[in-house]
């Protein structure tokens, strides 16, 4: 394929999840249900959390942010494909395509390294309960968001910078329903060896960072708990990092279940739904699992509801 001027690259073709135009309906109401359970779900974890005083602590600042994260997360991609689903157009302008690509990355990011820190906390509330106060203070807690962001903004910008000096073939479908930026790569017609190399090394040293933190945490963790001799109080312990335990397993697991689906099979389609998992579902199930498993934000989510009712 001859390469085309990236100057007059004016939009890509998002081939979606399926084409088959029966189904179309069918997945616009199921992905506009998911969007909306996953954006009040955790819009009312953040309102629960702002409006109680007793869950103003690092733990919950955390889970605040994460479900802020969340919401931009499904935001960067869901609303288009929602768009095209009405319109029954596949088209995205390229600049709509770099800047999606940019803040799904970003976003994505953002939740990764915000487990991570999560672990940190849980470690230092069950290993260190007397200096909790001391370690956790808010000025260490504003550190390390500032830290995440930073983290994130500046490696999708990295990535961003380098996907703008490719050149793209005249062929620019894009096997997905967002701009995922392995398949926008695969689509340029000029060499995409540092993008590759970029890419791979981000992924791997982002990834396994993060997750040797938080299996270091846990495996301190369990050995704490492991050392309480009453069982009341090993189940007190193990109820505060549950929910969090949760999420990460859910958050990793899909990951890597698409990550090891598209090493076995080469279809993009396949790999497109498979995404879906960690960019739609999980975002969706993390206000579930924290208000069923958590006390404290059940009991936030009640008086939330008081206070709504007497406002009202």
């Amino acid at each position: 394929m001859e390469p085309e001027n990236q100057t007059r690259i004016s939009e890509f073709i998002l081939l979606g999840l399926s084409e088959d135009a029966e189904v179309q309906p069918l997945l616009f109401g199921l992905f506009l249900m998911m969007y909306m359970v996953t954006f009040i779900g955790n819009l009312l974890i953040i309102l629960a959390i702002i409006t109680d005083s007793h869950l103003h602590t690092p733990m919950y600042f955390f889970l605040s942010n994460l479900s802020f994260t969340d919401i931009c997360f499904t935001s960067t991609t869901v609303p288009k494909m929602l768009l095209n689903f009405q319109t029954e157009s596949k088209i995205i302008t390229y600049e709509s395509c770099i800047i999606q690509m940019y803040f799904s990355m970003l976003f994505g990011q953002l939740d990764n390294s915000l487990l991570t820190v999560m672990a940190y906390d849980r470690f230092v509330a069950i290993c260190h309960p007397l200096q909790y106060i001391v370690i956790m203070n808010p000025w260490l807690c504003g550190l390390l968001m500032l830290a995440c962001w930073l983290l994130s903004v500046l490696v999708p910008l990295l990535h961003g910078l380098m996907i703008l000096q490719l050149s793209f073939c005249k062929v620019l479908e894009i096997p997905h329903f967002f701009c995922e930026i392995n398949q926008v790569v695969q689509l340029a017609c000029s060499d995409t060896f540092l993008n590759d190399l970029v890419m791979y090394f981000a992924t791997g040293l982002l990834a396994v960072i993060p997750v040797t933190g938080i299996l270091f945490s846990y495996s301190k963790i369990v050995s704490s708990i492991m050392r309480i001799s009453t069982a009341g109080g090993k189940h007190k312990a193990f109820s505060t990092c549950g929910s969090h335990l949760s999420v990460v397993a859910l958050f990793y697991g899909t990951g890597l279940a698409v990550y090891l689906s598209s090493a076995a099979t080469q279809n993009s389609r396949a790999n497109a739904i498979a995404s879906v998992m960690y960019t739609v579902v999980t975002p969706m199930m993390n206000p579930f699992i924290y208000s069923l498993r958590n006390k404290d934000i059940k009991q936030g989510l009640k008086n939330l509801r008081s206070l709504i009712i007497i406002k009202g």
